[in-house]
């Protein structure tokens, strides 16, 4: 498989997300095995999909697990439903799942805390059938907004992401302007500034945009970057994406955050899923 070139590797910041990759394992373990494949940063979708409210027994768990690795926690989701699955984000659905994000969001910023984690993930939610969209729109701004408040109380940022139409059809935020929309919005309702565009860039492959466009526009709102190869959302070099030219692209439009490694290992281990990467540009710098 193809290497990524080790100069555009070396200006950049990995990190592993455990929700995607090494999912062989149980939860607690995946921590270790990120460290042992040369990873020193992680991230993470909301562990418990069932439960926005886990017992403090389970956080400290998985608090320790990450300490013991020696890795860092770099992007955490607040509670989004069911993900992997049907689900793809609770703030924006009436009734009990607003309900749960809003009772997740200080957990969530909690835990980031603990762990000097400051980048919050919010995804926006389906459209519901029967559902006013401008009624859900309203909701989801009410939800970010406390949840912007909740990400600079910690000193974090709130990731806003944009999914793909083909995978995510009742999702509404697909496409780089969709996203970056809601981000001035919350912007401008709160005064922080502190909500962020999450670039996925297999995301927004999926959706046909013009990648070197949307990066030369959007760099500068941009709080996160999450790479995959397309078709198939493999790793680097599985695919026809030119990651490596993009996250140059990024870095030379002044990006100089971390790149979540949020791709599916195929019919291998995880730990085999990173030759593209030479193992002296895993840990962080």
């Amino acid at each position: 498989m193809p290497g990524l070139d080790w100069g555009t590797a070396a200006e950049q910041r990995f990190n592993v997300n455990l929700s995607i990759l090494f999912t062989e394992l149980p939860l607690l373990e995946r921590p270790a095995a990120a460290a042992a494949a040369g990873f020193t940063a992680v991230e993470l979708w909301w562990p418990w999909v069932d439960s926005p409210t886990p017992d403090q027994s389970e956080l400290d768990a998985l608090k320790k697990a990450i300490e013991d690795a020696g890795v860092q926690l770099r992007g955490l989701n607040f509670y989004a439903g069911q993900l992997p699955g049907p689900d793809r984000g609770a703030l924006s659905i009436p009734g009990e799942e607003s309900e749960r994000f809003r009772a997740n969001i200080d957990v969530a910023a909690d835990f980031a805390r603990s762990l000097g984690c400051t980048a919050l993930n919010a995804l926006y939610g389906n459209r519901v059938e029967g559902v006013d969209p401008a009624e859900q729109d309203a909701l989801a701004l009410e939800n970010l907004v406390l949840a912007a408040r909740a990400a600079d109380r910690i000193g974090a940022i709130l990731l806003i992401e944009t999914l793909n139409q083909p995978e995510s059809p009742r999702y509404p935020l697909v496409s780089a302007p969709a996203g970056v929309g809601i981000v001035d919005k919350v912007n401008e309702a709160t005064g922080l500034g502190n909500a962020r565009f999450l670039m996925d860039l297999y995301h927004l492959s999926m959706n046909g945009e013009d990648l070197p466009r949307m990066i030369a526009a959007y760099a500068a709102k941009t709080g996160h970057v999450q790479i995959a190869d397309n078709p198939g959302r493999g790793a680097p070099g599985t695919g026809t994406l030119p990651l490596e030219e993009l996250l140059g692209r990024l870095r030379k439009a002044g990006y100089e955050g971390w790149v979540g490694l949020e791709y599916k290992p195929g019919d291998r281990p995880s730990a085999e899923a990173f030759d593209w990467l030479p193992a002296e540009a895993r840990a962080a710098r």
